[in-house]
């Protein structure tokens, strides 16, 4: 007689393990986030609701700078906020190796049209650390390339939270615990297309102020009506930023889909071995 055959065990898969993250967003950072968010999308967007009659349209030269001054405190006090929510020690050297080594990507394509792999590199980072820490090392990287380019002026506010929007949002994506392989290079990838435009579009928004009426037929003038300046601002973008921004996007596609995988593995590898969430302790000697 032939012995029965002990059923066959199939190996349970075993649940992905939820990403650490350096940072963990509580209601106080949230909060924090939005209003600062709202603001900077006032100071961005305040030449469409000022109209003919609006006093506004009186400080049309001196309103950037005013926003300038004011987002630059408040991106500071947003970062302050999300730090409190636990930017420890490991967070804090790995924020400062990626900001350097952004900072020092972004002067590679100075000069060339859309050579930026910088964006490249929050994509990635803010998928891995999570939209807290993306919004920090955004903001932190773009002020740290600014000192080093010399770029400082009225828009690097503007630069810094707009930096932060794009690495926060990576961080928003779906399917950061499961999502893995191809379709998460693709995701990226897509990501990093729409969000170069986006970029470029907000930083459009807070130079277009400064261009004198009266010496370009697509500049900002306070005189006119909501529509017509909606369509100078559409021909200012088309005649003066769409290529720049059509090279970014295309860069970020590029970098994405040919060094994501190992990029990406790194930095979830490095993410892993901080053990962003495990206390630091320190033993007497």
């Amino acid at each position: 007689m032939s012995r029965p055959q002990a059923p066959l065990i199939q190996p349970q898969a075993r649940p992905s393990q939820p990403q650490a993250r350096p940072i963990r967003l509580g209601p106080r950072s949230l909060a924090t986030l939005a209003l600062v968010s709202a603001i900077g999308l006032a100071a961005l967007t305040w030449p469409f609701f000022s109209g003919p009659t609006s006093q506004v349209g009186a400080h049309s030269k001196d309103a950037p700078w005013l926003f300038a001054g004011l987002l630059v405190l408040l991106v500071g006090v947003v970062s302050a906020a999300i730090s409190e929510s636990g930017l420890g020690p490991k967070a804090v050297a790995m924020l400062g190796v990626l900001a350097a080594t952004g900072a020092a990507l972004r002067p590679i394509g100075a000069g060339t049209a859309g050579i930026e792999p910088m964006f490249f590199l929050m994509v990635l980072s803010g998928r891995v650390l999570g939209p807290g820490f993306g919004f920090v090392l955004g903001a932190v990287t773009m002020f740290a390339s600014a000192l080093l380019t010399g770029g400082v002026g009225p828009w690097m506010p503007f630069q810094m939270l707009s930096m932060g929007w794009f690495a926060m949002g990576a961080g928003l994506l779906p399917g950061p615990d499961r999502l893995r392989g191809r379709g998460e290079l693709v995701l990226l990838a897509a990501y990093g297309f729409a969000a170069a435009f986006a970029y470029g579009t907000f930083m459009n928004l807070a130079g277009w102020p400064f261009m004198d009426a009266l010496a370009s037929n697509v500049a900002f003038d306070p005189h006119d009506g909501v529509d017509t300046n909606l369509a100078r601002f559409v021909a200012y973008c088309l005649a003066t930023s769409l290529g720049w921004d059509l090279g970014r996007a295309v860069v970020t596609v590029v970098l994405t889909l040919t060094l994501g995988a190992t990029v990406l593995k790194a930095l979830r590898r490095a993410t892993r071995r901080a053990a962003f969430e495990t206390p630091v302790t320190f033993e007497p000697s």
